[in-house]
This record gives structure tokens, sequence and C-alpha cells, in this order.
């Protein structure tokens, strides 16, 4: 029974690396595939909020399928898919795209990308999970990489303004790490997906129409290193690829490594964004961005045997909690 229950583990680690990787490298495709439509005179809150409104659509109707009825789920855990959509959807994007009006987007996301490091934290205070010595390890030479791999060394003017934005988008992205890894609230994970992706659609689309954020688009078709692709493709591939994709396998990831881990895999979709520009806009990555990249993966390896010396503990399933009979 317990190499069973070791072998099972193991498989979720598995499968839960696999998924990550997976979200990771999706998510990173977006710059390189945003940049297309905003050369064209695309506004980064058009481009977003399209992004985000049309995985809405397409994960509404399997989030609504996966519930087979529970809706009482949705109603318990209505203010967490608010939470999710305000902060780990719209908040994140908003305050990205106004942090890299006043910062270069190297030094933004560096700070966004300082997320995991408060994931660490918020469970060492808040749940008492002190990190092993191997995970401060590890995060330290996966920050190291990190700072290679986005090549602030050149130097770069610091604004207080966008500083604070970017530390807000930090803030969104560990509310998406926490709140996806959270198995006990016995949402489905494609629902709680879809649902905070309608929650960020709303508030993004209403921002726009309120004039808050910028919001133009154009039918001028995108170039890709000088390749002429219809502006639709793109758009569907940001929605479909980099959004509903992406926050499905990072969820489902998030609940098979726990927040902590999930987060400092996360870090290869920075790795992945340079590899995306590079095939995509033909922006060829520096020597010491791909060293950069080798040291953010060593860093999770590291990551990874510090996590693997935590006690096992084994978390009922979301299934388990929510075929519960109510009232």
């Amino acid at each position: 029974m317990t190499l069973l229950t070791h072998d099972t583990a193991r498989s979720r680690t598995s499968v839960g690396l696999t998924l990550a990787v997976a979200s990771a490298t999706s998510f990173g495709l977006s710059g390189a595939l945003a940049r297309g439509l905003l050369d064209t005179g695309w506004s980064a809150g058009a481009t977003v909020g399209l992004r985000i409104g049309l995985a809405a659509l397409v994960l509404l109707v399997p989030g609504v399928l996966a519930l087979r009825g529970r809706w009482h789920l949705v109603r318990a855990n209505a203010g967490l898919i608010g939470i999710y959509g305000l902060g780990a959807v719209a908040g994140a994007q908003l305050c990205f795209f106004y942090a890299v009006t006043y910062l270069q987007v190297s030094v933004a996301l560096l700070l966004e990308y300082t997320a995991p490091v408060a994931v660490v934290m918020w469970l060492w205070l808040r749940h008492g999970h002190r990190p092993a010595r191997l995970t401060v390890v590890g995060a330290a030479i996966a920050a190291a990489g990190l700072v290679l791999v986005l090549d602030v060394a050149s130097g770069a003017e610091l604004s207080t303004v966008g500083v604070l934005w970017a530390l807000g988008a930090m803030l969104g992205v560990t509310t998406y790490f926490i709140i996806s890894a959270d198995e006990d609230n016995g949402l489905p994970g494609i629902t709680l997906a879809a649902g905070g992706l309608l929650v960020g659609g709303a508030i993004l689309l209403a921002a726009g129409a309120s004039g808050v954020l910028p919001f133009h688009a154009s039918t001028a078709d995108a170039v890709y290193d000088g390749r002429t692709v219809v502006w639709w493709v793109p758009v569907v591939a940001l929605g479909l690829v980099t959004a509903a994709f992406s926050y499905v396998t990072g969820i489902a990831a998030g609940r098979r490594l726990g927040s902590r881990l999930a987060s400092f895999v996360a870090l290869g979709e920075v790795l992945a964004a340079v590899v995306w520009a590079w095939l995509l806009l033909g922006e060829l990555p520096r020597p010491v961005q791909l060293a950069g990249g080798l040291l953010v993966l060593a860093g999770v390896v590291v990551v990874k045997l510090g996590e693997g010396r935590a006690p096992l503990a084994v978390e009922p399933l979301p299934e388990t909690v929510s075929e519960r009979p109510v009232g």
C-alpha cells in the first residue's frame, strides 16, 4: 500500500510538471503573438480584452458541463471566482499593461515574476509551511537566471509609478498560483478557469468601454518575421492557446504540484517568451539569455528537490468534496 501511494504521488507530480511546462510555454507565446497585432494598430487593452473574452466563451460550456448540475459549488465559491477574475486575470493584465508604459518590458517582467517568492512567503506566514533550505537555494538560482534571461544588467531607468504597477501585477500572479492550487473548494479546474475568465473579461471590457483602458483594433494583416498572417489567426490563437489552454493546464498543474512548486516551474514562461520571440519575430536570444534559461531550469530542479523533502499530504479529490449532500 505504501509503495502504491508513493507511485501514485510520483505519477501525480510527473503529470503536474508536464502540465506546468505546457502552461508556461503557451503563456509565453502571448507576447510574440500580440506584437504582430500591436504593430498594426491594436491597443494592448483591446488585445488583452479580446484574448480573455474569447477564452471565456470557449470554456463556458465545458465549465458548466464539468459542474454536472452542482451549482451550489458556484454559489459557495462566488467570492473566490470573483477574486480570481479580478486579481489573477484582469488585475494582473491591467497592472502589467500600465507597468510597461513606465518601465522597460524586461524590468516589468522581472518585478512581476517575483511572484514565486511571494507564494513562499504567503505559505510560510499564513499556513506555517516553512520553506526547506533547498527551496531557498533554488529560488536564488532561479532569480539569478531570470535576471540574465531578461538582460536587465545593461541598465534601465526606474519609475516609482511603474514599479508599483509591476508589483500590482506580481500580486495578481501570486493570486493566480494560490487559488489555482486550492482543491478544497470542490470546483472543477475548468469551471474555475471559465468563471475567472468571464469575470476578468467583463472587467477588461468595462474598462475599455469607459475609456479607462485604450481600446482600438485593426483588420490589417499581422506580420511575423516577414511572413504575413490574416489578423484573426493570432487573435484566435491568443484566445484558445495563450488563455484558455494556459489557464486550464495551469490550474491542473497547481492542484498536482501545489502553489509553491507550480509558481517556480512557471518561471519557464519567461524563457518560453524569449524562444517564441526568436521563432516568430526573428529576435535571436543572446548567449547571456540562454545561460540564464539554464539557471532558471536548474533553480526549478533544486526547488523540486527541496519540496520532495516535505512530508506528503494526501488531499481529497474535488469530486469527493463536491458530492457531499447539500443542506
